[in-house]
């Protein structure tokens, strides 16, 4: 590895005030056997309530390599990574949780595939200390993704991985609101590779996604790279009318050569009820498509940035539409002006 290779460390963070002492501990360890140099620690608050920006502060003060991001509000676990993307300086980057169940002393081994000349190696979780209902939801869905998608997507892949720097500014190129940055990071291309990473259980405190919020994310990762949805309803559409085509002339066979009339009240309103239910269904998905095309002409920012403390690249600083303000760690001259990255 080349001596002026530099490493960044993105994690975006929310209430962690109890796993930060563990992870900064750990982290650090790992960036200081690294060869090169000088790295970088870059944390997105993403809205904490509590006391995660005081010790983020802290840390920036005792440390150089720490620089803080934060959020004027929580936009959310894909805004705060999109925020880390668009504000590293590395020559490459590791996207991990802040939770310590992406372990940090993961990362030399993506180093290594790094240097073999693989621009993205993600961890491809193989096992997971989770309740096995949510295990088995995460199962069905990566390959529920797998055979929707138009791309081919890695099984079981989340967010922690390596990037090269042309696979970040790729990624910053983007201009997507409803953000699937590890469906984004296959559809970039280039050499990938995953590594099985054995998945730890949470180190203290609550998981931040909620039901509700998983349920968004496997939304945007289906609706962002997949149509197979709107032409399931043209197939469905398609089979209902052959079918009741087929019944049609039946009925006229049976009427006028048969001198019967075909009767079922039962079945006719099973049908009815059945064929509504698939209606407003297939309309629901439709909504869906709709309801992200309007968020992205709205072309709001994917993030608004309350305060920076450390040091960033000044290309970062450029992909701001609002007056942006740096903050230096130790420097506490009141309220720095809001930043904010556009979703184009």
């Amino acid at each position: 590895m080349s001596l002026r290779f530099r490493l960044s460390v993105a994690v975006p963070v929310h209430n962690e005030e109890t796993v930060l002492p563990e992870l900064l501990r750990r982290t650090r360890a790992v960036l200081d056997g690294a060869a090169g140099g000088p790295h970088q620690i870059l944390f997105v608050d993403d809205g904490s309530s509590d006391r995660t920006l005081e010790i983020l502060e802290e840390s920036a003060q005792a440390d150089p390599r720490v620089t803080v991001i934060s959020l004027s509000r929580n936009f959310g676990h894909q805004a705060a990574l999109t925020a880390a993307l668009d504000y590293v300086r590395g020559d490459a980057v590791v996207l991990m949780d802040g939770d310590l169940q992406d372990p940090p002393e993961s990362i030399p081994l993506f180093i290594e595939q790094f240097e073999q000349g693989y621009d993205v190696v993600y961890a491809t979780r193989a096992a997971r200390k989770e309740n096995w209902w949510l295990k088995s939801c995460y199962f069905l869905f990566y390959r529920l993704q797998a055979i929707l998608s138009d791309l081919r997507l890695p099984l079981d892949a989340g967010d922690f991985g390596l990037m090269s720097r042309r696979v970040v500014n790729q990624l910053r190129r983007m201009p997507e609101r409803n953000r699937y940055l590890r469906g984004l990071r296959t559809w970039v291309g280039y050499r990938q590779v995953g590594i099985p990473i054995e998945r730890a259980e949470r180190h203290s405190g609550k998981s931040k996604y909620s039901l509700l919020k998983l349920l968004k994310l496997a939304s945007d990762g289906i609706f962002a790279f997949s149509i197979v949805p709107l032409r399931a309803a043209t197939l469905l559409g398609g089979l209902a009318i052959g079918m009741s085509g087929l019944y049609a002339l039946y009925s006229l066979y049976a009427k006028f050569f048969l001198n019967q009339s075909p009767r079922g009240f039962t079945a006719l309103v099973f049908l009815i009820t059945f064929l509504s239910g698939v209606l407003l269904f297939f309309l629901g998905i439709i909504g869906e498509y709709v309801g992200r095309i309007y968020e992205e002409i709205k072309a709001r920012p994917v993030y608004i940035i309350n305060k920076i403390i450390g040091d960033v690249p000044s290309d970062a600083l450029g992909q701001s539409t609002f007056e942006s303000s740096q903050v230096r760690a130790g420097d506490r001259r009141g309220e720095p002006d809001a930043a904010a990255k556009t979703s184009d």
